[in-house]
C-alpha cells in the first residue's frame, strides 16, 4: 500500500522528544539523515551519534493527516522544526530497491555483482551478494580498498578471520579466491545472518563459521580482517593481535588518513606496508613480527 512520509530538520537535541511525538502519532519508522555535508565519525561506546541538525523522516499508513502533525509539532517546537517536507510514496519491494543503484563492481581480478546478474567478464571470479540489512557492498572506499588487496593477493589454502564481517563480503570474498577456511564475526544477528546467507549463495558455506564477538574460539588465522572505524581498531589492537599469526597479515580499514598514525601505535608487533589510500579513506597492512 502506500505510504505517507513526513520529514523537517531539527536540532539534535530535540531528536528525541520529537520522535516519541510522532511515535505516539502513529509513525511506524523513524530515521535520521544528514542535511549537509558535516562528518560523523564512530561514536564512544554506548553513544548514538547524530549530527547537529540531521533531518528527521516518520514514515506513516496513508490514512494520517500530515499537515495536523505539521502543525501540531510547531505548536510544540516552535521554528526550531525547519525544511518541511511532505510525499506519498507508492508501495514497493522495499528490500529489493538498492538493487536499483548496485550494478556488478569490478576489483581486479574479483567481481562483486548483486543476486540476478552476471559479471561482465564470465571467467572472472566473482561474488554474489544481497547484502540485506548488514553494512557492506563494495561501494564504500573501506570496503573496496579491502576487495582491491584481497584480489592483488594469493589466498589459497590461507585461513581468515573477518572482524566486524557486516554482510560477510569480506569474508565471503576471501573464500571465494581460495581461502581454506573463514571465521566471521560481529556484534550484529543481522549481520551474521546476512554473512550465512552470502556464504550459501556463493557456495561457500561449509568452510564459513559465524560468531559473535564473546563466542570467539582462540585461533590465530594466516589473515585477519577489521574494516571497523578507527577508535574501534584501536580499542580491539590486543584481540586483533592474538588472532593473528606469526608471519601473517592484518588489514584494518575503516579509518581517515588523519587517524592512521594513531591506529599503527596501537600494534607495534606489525611491520605496515605504505597505506592505500582512496577518498580521504586508508587500509593499513601490516605482518606481524
Amino acid at each position: 500500500m502506500p505510504w505517507c512520509e513526513l520529514s523537517c530538520v531539527l536540532p539534535r537535541d530535540l531528536a528525541d522528544a520529537v520522535s516519541e511525538f510522532l511515535e505516539a502519532q502513529g509513525a511506524i519508522a523513524i530515521t535520521f539523515a544528514e542535511d549537509g555535508d558535516e562528518a560523523l565519525f564512530e561514536p564512544l561506546p554506548g553513544e548514538m551519534p547524530l549530527w547537529r541538525s540531521p533531518r528527521l523522516t516518520a514514515l506513516f499508513e496513508l490514512g494520517v493527516n500530515p499537515e495536523a502533525i505539521q502543525a501540531d509539532l510547531a505548536a510544540r517546537f516552535g521554528d526550531k522544526l525547519t525544511g518541511w517536507r511532505r510525499q506519498i510514496l507508492a508501495d514497493r519491494p522495499w528490500e529489493r530497491v538498492w538493487l536499483e543503484h548496485f550494478k556488478p563492481l569490478n576489483f581486479g581480478r574479483l567481481w562483486v555483482c548483486p543476486s540476478g546478474q552476471s559479471p561482465p567478464d564470465p571467467n572472472a571470479v566473482y561474488l554474489t551478494l544481497d547484502p540485506g540489512l548488514a553494512f557492506g557492498t563494495g561501494t564504500h572506499p573501506t570496503t573496496a580498498l579491502c576487495l582491491r588487496w584481497l584480489a592483488a593477493h594469493p589466498l589459497s589454502g590461507k585461513s581468515v578471520i573477518d572482524y566486524g564481517c557486516g554482510s560477510g563480503i569480506l569474508a565471503v570474498a576471501a573464500l571465494v579466491l581460495g581461502a581454506s577456511e573463514a571465521l566471521a564475526c560481529d556484534l550484529d544477528p543481522q549481520a551474521l545472518t546476512a554473512t550465512q546467507e552470502n556464504a550459501r549463495k556463493n557456495q561457500v558455506a561449509a568452510r564459513l563459521r559465524c560468531c559473535y564477538p564473546e563466542a570467539m574460539p582462540q585461533v590465530a588465522a594466516d589473515l585477519v580482517l577489521a574494516n571497523i572505524l578507527a577508535d574501534a581498531l584501536i580499542a580491539l589492537a590486543p584481540t586483533l593481535a592474538a588472532h593473528t599469526r606469526p608471519g601473517g597479515w592484518l588489514i584494518l580499514s575503516g579509518i581517515l588518513e588523519s587517524q592512521a598514525e594513531a591506529v599503527k601505535r596501537a600494534y607495534p608487533g606489525f611491520a605496515f606496508r605504505p597505506p592505500a589510500v582512496e577518498d580521504g579513506w586508508v587500509l593499513l597492512a601490516g605482518q606481524k613480527q
